[in-house]
C-alpha cells in the first residue's frame, strides 16, 4: 500500500460528515435553532479526527518528507496551499467552537456565525479533500520510492497509536485544572 491509502481512507469519513453538518445547518436555518451538542460533536469530529489525526500525519510525516525532495515549483506550492488551508480549518473551526459556546451561553446572535463556519466548513473540506486527493496526492506519489511509502505507513501507524494516549492526557490535565 502506498502512504497515500489510509489519508484517503481517512478522507471518506470526513467526507461522511459534511451532508451530517449540512442537516444541522438546514436545521438551524429552518428553526432559528442550534442543537449545540451536536454542534460540539461535530466540532469536536473536525478538531480531532480531521486536524489532529489527519492533518497531523500529514503535515509531521508526509509533508515533512517531501518537503526535503526536489519537487516541482507548482508541487511545493500546492503543498504550502494545503498547509495554508489547515491552519484555516482550524481558524474556523475555532470560530465555530466560540459561537457555540456564546450561543450555548444566551447570545443568539452567535447563531448566525456558527451556520456560516458550518458551510465554510462544508465547502472547505470538500475542495481541500479533491485537491488532495486528485491533484497532490497522486503528484507526491511520483516522489516516493516503495520503502519511503513502507515507512511513513509504519509512522501513521505508530502516530496513531500515540493520539489515544495524548488526548486522554490532555483530557486529565483539563480536568485537574477545573476542579
Amino acid at each position: 500500500m502506498q502512504a497515500r491509502g489510509p489519508l484517503m481512507i481517512e478522507h471518506r469519513l470526513i467526507e461522511r460528515i459534511l451532508p451530517v453538518a449540512k442537516n444541522v445547518l438546514d436545521k438551524i436555518k429552518s428553526t432559528g435553532k442550534a442543537d449545540s451538542v451536536f454542534v460540539d460533536k461535530i466540532a469536536d469530529f473536525i478538531r480531532i479526527y480531521a486536524d489532529q489525526i489527519h492533518h497531523g500525519k500529514e503535515e509531521d510525516i508526509l509533508f515533512r518528507c517531501l518537503d526535503k525532495k526536489p519537487l516541482s515549483a507548482i508541487d511545493r506550492k500546492v503543498m504550502k496551499e494545503l498547509i495554508e488551508e489547515h491552519v484555516f480549518g482550524r481558524q474556523t473551526t475555532k470560530g465555530l467552537v466560540d459561537a457555540n459556546m456564546r450561543y450555548r451561553n444566551g447570545d443568539t446572535a452567535a447563531l448566525s456565525e456558527i451556520a456560516d463556519k458550518l458551510q465554510i466548513l462544508i465547502n472547505f473540506y470538500s475542495k481541500h479533500i479533491e485537491k488532495e486527493d486528485k491533484m497532490f496526492f497522486p503528484a507526491a506519489q511520483s516522489y516516493l520510492s516503495d520503502q519511503e511509502n513502507q515507512a511513513m505507513l509504519a509512522e501513521f501507524r505508530e502516530f496513531d497509536g500515540k493520539m489515544i494516549h495524548k488526548q486522554y492526557k490532555a483530557l486529565v490535565a483539563q480536568m485537574e485544572q477545573t476542579k
